[in-house]
């Protein structure tokens, strides 16, 4: 069953003036592992924390650096199984976030869908 569904986008120039503006930002909303992609490779994963938190029903329990996302061996997007992220998703009897990033005219977006676990462990 779904739990919930969230999507965000993002306009690239947009974010992009913004971490100019405030270089604070990126360390405060990336990881290490996602500082250094591409611009709008970064506005790709902020919209995906943003569409997870649309789907959780709130970021209680969650800060940005919780919500890391990574590329698997298959080359599709996951959310890393971080302490934060697999207890906030066990309070909620959900599995791992399925996600989905793109980016393309200027516009970067995330589509978040979290379903209820079907086993005792969060997959």
């Amino acid at each position: 069953m779904i739990l919930g569904i969230g999507v965000d986008t993002v306009e690239i120039a947009r974010f992009e003036r913004t971490i100019e503006r405030t270089p604070r930002l990126r360390a405060r909303l990336f990881t290490g592992a996602e500082r250094g992609r591409p611009v709008r490779s970064l506005a790709a994963r902020f919209a995906a924390k943003e569409a997870l938190i649309k789907a959780l029903g709130g970021s209680d329990g969650l800060r940005w650096h919780d919500m890391e996302i990574e590329r698997t061996d298959d080359r599709a997007p996951s959310f890393v199984r971080t302490g934060p992220l697999l207890a906030v998703l066990e309070r909620r009897r959900a599995a791992l976030p399925h996600v989905s990033m793109t980016h393309d005219g200027g516009f970067a977006t995330a589509f978040v869908v979290v379903e209820e676990r079907t086993t005792g462990a969060t997959r």
